[in-house]
């Protein structure tokens, strides 16, 4: 069994392979935060792991499961970050302190190894407050 210790670096940051510890759904930009605002609104501030960027496409990293998002339509403007057949992605993972920049955590990996619920974030996803900020 994998455990936190597994993929989250010591310092700085590394890349991960998608399919073996987790999977990722990346938002680029506001429309990213303001999902990742809508799913901590929806779990009591707890949604799992979210990584951001501050540069570039500013990009917000929801770790799910292994496997999760796949057989599910997902809508325009969504990145999944998985593996498969003639597929390889990789997720950016900081370190939980130190010099990380341009990537920080929005939200912490629990304690317990806990993912981001693939089912609830397709649910933020088309929820009426997730309408108003696209």
């Amino acid at each position: 069994m994998n455990t936190q210790s597994d993929w989250i670096p010591l310092a700085g940051i590394q890349l991960r392979k998608a399919g073996v510890q987790f999977d990722a759904v990346r938002v680029d930009g506001d429309e990213g935060r303001a999902l990742a605002d809508v799913l901590a609104r929806m779990t009591g501030g707890d949604p799992g792991p979210v990584v951001e960027e501050a540069n570039g496409r500013r990009a917000v990293y929801f770790l799910v499961p292994v496997g999760s998002t796949s057989h599910r339509a997902w809508p325009e403007g969504i990145t999944r970050l998985t593996a498969g057949p003639n597929r390889v992605s990789y997720v950016p993972v900081p370190a939980l302190g130190g010099q990380t920049w341009p990537l920080s955590w929005r939200h912490r990996p629990a304690a317990d190894g806990r993912l981001v619920h693939t089912l609830l974030l397709r649910s933020a996803l088309q929820s009426q407050e997730w309408a108003c900020g696209r």
